[in-house]
């Protein structure tokens, strides 16, 4: 996966904790949706496509559903622990959101190049 290595997608700050938020990033040359978590000074993203069925996760644009700390697909149910991606309940149980790498730099969340790895 190639991303738009040191793009700012959002302020850490504008991450609610426990929550999710959405952004757009240039991911394999294509504009995509992409969901942003945070867990203190930590942010993690994920491509908003649900490994099931490959629709959208959120259930209006930026919209997530969060019960008990994961997030929930709002097509089928699915529940993704929101700092690793795993799928823990629902039809694809065992598979994992895709990951966009991100580092969070001077309280901003960028993008970084595949195999670079995330920062926290």
């Amino acid at each position: 996966m190639q991303a738009d290595a040191g793009a700012r997608l959002v302020a850490l700050a504008d991450i609610p904790e426990g929550s999710a938020c959405e952004a757009t990033a240039v991911v394999d040359g294509v504009a995509e949706s992409v969901i942003l978590v945070r867990a203190g000074d930590a942010a993690k993203a994920w491509l908003n496509v649900c490994p099931h069925a490959g629709r959208r996760l959120d259930w209006s644009p930026g919209n997530f559903l969060i019960d008990q700390g994961r997030l929930v697909c709002a097509a089928h149910g699915a529940s993704f622990e929101r700092m690793t991606g795993l799928c823990v309940g629902g039809p694809c149980r065992g598979s994992s959101l895709r990951e966009v790498p991100v580092s969070v730099d001077a309280g901003w969340v960028v993008l970084v190049e595949q195999g670079a790895g995330s920062r926290e």
